[in-house]
């Protein structure tokens, strides 16, 4: 009896990784939105909820066009905002939207932007960024003259990278394929 104890003292002791849930992502299947009045129409995942926006951290929106594509299995939600341009210089408006992506530098290891040129003459900048960070995607859409669109994914969930990027990744390609099916009206 004494023996038996006397082994099982000598093992090391080895803790388990931090396991994360494995996730279900559903087929990916796409719906036009293309609501009268919009300056805007894209394809979206038909998981996806989109509502308009009424509320800007407790004031309301400056126009009737900004939405939220909602992604409630995930806890997520791409915030839209829409602008004019001629109401906005769009200097402004690229400098904001460098500026609010460079606000993640504080928890950020780093930011990888790319240029946007669809089939559909549309441009703009994607931005990535990596880390424990609120909004890990980015973009804006414009045609510099007239519109002016920023998209940012965010999870209602504390960042943490390792068990987001899963789900990133899955909601990522759906953001490029909004992007790739956006047209201005």
């Amino acid at each position: 009896m004494l023996l038996g104890l006397s082994n099982g003292c000598n093992s090391s002791y080895v803790p388990k990784p931090t396991g994360y849930f494995k996730i279900e992502f559903p087929q990916k299947n796409y719906t036009t939105f293309n609501e009268p009045g919009f300056p805007y129409t894209f394809e979206y995942p038909q998981y996806a909820v989109v509502k308009r926006d009424s509320s800007f951290f407790g004031d309301n929106t400056e126009n009737p066009w900004w939405i939220n594509i909602e992604f409630p299995q995930f806890n997520g939600r791409i915030y839209i905002s829409y602008k004019i341009i001629g109401t906005y210089k769009l200097e402004k408006l690229l400098s904001d939207a460098f500026n609010l992506t460079n606000k993640q530098s504080v928890k950020a290891t780093y930011i990888s932007d790319s240029l946007i040129e669809t089939p559909n003459n549309i441009h703009g900048m994607f931005f990535k960024v990596s880390g424990n960070v609120a909004t890990a995607n980015q973009f804006f859409l414009t045609d510099s003259v007239r519109h002016f669109l920023r998209g940012a994914l965010y999870f209602d969930a504390t960042p943490n990278q390792d068990s987001l990027q899963p789900v990133n990744d899955f909601l990522v390609a759906d953001m490029r394929h909004l992007i790739n099916t956006f047209q201005w009206k």
